[in-house]
């Protein structure tokens, strides 16, 4: 809950917010694994230096900021904050908050999801129960799209840190988008994918350019036959070397593979995904993608655990 406390002074009264706040790893049901995300439940009142400054100050990849709604197609307004800057949208963040929503703020006696208004637009999450119990959250992501690019296959290695022999190319480089544009390098196998050494500095500069939020290394080759795809995710451009495991990007590769033909468009597919090994915070997501007469519906999901609930002092 958001509280308000007072502090007086000799001369006037200093007003301080006390603000919830959580920590909670997601894509995986333990402590110090997946990806951390920041929620912040009751944000009415912050405004966008508060929030820049609290994302700050818990320095976790996003922290998602969550508003009531006036409006009867969705439940709450949310924003996402990197330490440095405001993104449309944040995958693992998505789960995060809506774990809590369901565990410490009764949406599961409320309704079987919660639906999210984003600045991409309305994401709806569903509760996924196993004997009752929250087994995972699964969120809906908006229709998937792919984008070529002047592909530089040897600049693009130097600056990710591979070799050019290890691209696998089956598969096209592209960008891929959910609700935010992913760079997407095939690649032979999860050893090449584990060795990756980027330069991050020229790194960010390309995601930059290509303004693209992340850069996605995936392979059909992993070291765990559980996992369909290894992958792994690196976003200098917004202020993170290396993302364990993300939601937007891996639902933009699961639209890619669909959209470039790489899985047939004409039936469904699920399947799980292996990524955060290599950042020692190894996690797993469950996709599944829906085909449609126009466009595929993809679906996120995966678990999640709290790990700190505390206060900042604001």
């Amino acid at each position: 809950m958001l509280y308000t406390y007072f502090i007086k002074y000799k001369k006037g009264v200093l007003i301080m917010k006390k603000i919830q706040v959580y920590h909670v790893d997601a894509f995986t049901d333990q402590i110090f694994g997946g990806n951390a995300a920041g929620v912040v439940p009751e944000a009415v009142g912050l405004n966008e230096h508060d929030m820049q400054k609290i994302a700050r100050e818990l320095n976790l990849s996003e922290t998602a900021f969550l508003f009531p709604s006036n409006d009867r197609n969705y439940d709450y307004v949310v924003r996402y904050f990197t330490p440095s800057r405001e993104i449309d949208f944040c995958g693992h963040a998505t789960v995060g908050l809506s774990w809590v929503m369901a565990m410490e703020y009764g949406w599961m006696e409320k309704a079987s999801q919660i639906r999210l208004k984003t600045n991409i637009g309305i994401v709806p999450v569903e509760w996924s129960m196993q004997e009752k119990k929250l087994n995972s959250v699964v969120m809906t992501q908006v229709a998937p799209k792919t984008k070529q690019f002047e592909v530089d296959k040897e600049e693009i290695c130097r600056v990710v840190g591979i070799n050019p022999m290890d691209i696998d190319d089956k598969y096209p480089i592209k960008l891929a988008y959910t609700g935010n544009w992913h760079l997407l390098i095939p690649v032979k196998n999860s050893k090449a994918i584990d060795a990756s050494v980027p330069i991050f500095e020229e790194l960010k500069d390309l995601n930059l350019k290509l303004d693209v939020v992340t850069t996605h290394l995936f392979s059909f080759n992993s070291f765990d036959e559980r996992y369909k795809i290894y992958t792994r995710d690196f976003a200098p451009a917004i202020g993170i070397a290396e993302d364990p495991v993300t939601g937007a990007a891996n639902g933009a590769l699961a639209g890619y593979l669909v959209l470039e033909n790489i899985l047939d468009p004409k039936i469904d597919h699920e399947f799980t995904i292996g990524q955060g090994h290599a950042a020692g915070r190894p996690g797993e997501l469950t996709i599944k993608i829906i085909a449609g007469k126009t466009n595929p519906t993809i679906k996120v999901g995966g678990k999640a655990i709290i790990s700190i609930n505390g206060t900042i002092n604001l």
